[in-house]
């Protein structure tokens, strides 16, 4: 019995801890990987499967240096399973939030989806879950990216290989005027 278990750690090992301990080594900041993190979950968990990558893409694309594209990506790979669960939700926010009818989640709804009885309740309730995650995406964004945000500042200091760089002390205008003329005047011979 223990066989599978030692599978899936193995798999979880290599496809989610190998690439996370890898982007946590480079050194990045903290409030991009916290929002990058975020934005792959809350576009992670759109109603539509099969969409998501697609959108994190286009996100990568349109946001280009604000966002870390692994790390998108890695969290839209995690959210799968959330997005599974949160379809219903999604789809009984979106028709609170239309006044729609509810859409019936029976084995005769089933058996009419699938001989193509029921396609206009079926499309309207597509949109019902659209509007669910569109009206919840925003709020799910900034809740997750403030509870992500420490907890990066965390891993990134404990992971992190890439050398902070070192502190150059800033000298005044009034500084570099005295060093400039200390030098000129050591250059002519003359005292200051």
């Amino acid at each position: 019995m223990a066989m599978p278990a030692m599978g899936f750690l193995a798999w979880l090992d290599k496809k989610i801890v190998d690439p996370l301990y890898q982007i946590l080594r480079r050194g990045l900041e903290p409030k991009q990987l916290a929002f990058s993190t975020a934005l792959g979950i809350a576009l992670g968990i759109f109603p539509i499967c099969g969409v998501t990558v697609l959108l994190c893409g286009l996100a990568i694309a349109l946001l280009g240096s604000l966002c870390h594209a692994p790390t998108v990506l890695l969290a839209n790979f995690i959210a799968t399973p959330i997005e599974l669960s949160l379809v219903v939700p999604f789809l009984r926010f979106g028709e609170v939030m239309s006044g729609g009818p509810p859409f019936p989640l029976t084995s005769d709804a089933l058996k009419k989806v699938l001989t193509g009885q029921a396609s206009r309740e079926v499309i309207l309730s597509i949109a019902h879950a659209l509007l669910g995650w569109l009206v919840a995406a925003p709020f799910i964004l900034a809740a997750l990216y403030i509870i992500f945000l420490p907890c990066f500042k965390v891993l990134v200091h404990k992971f992190s290989t890439v050398p902070s760089s070192p502190k150059k002390p800033s000298n005044s205008l009034a500084e570099i005027k005295l060093k400039c003329c200390e030098e000129w005047s050591s250059a002519s011979g003359r005292t200051i």
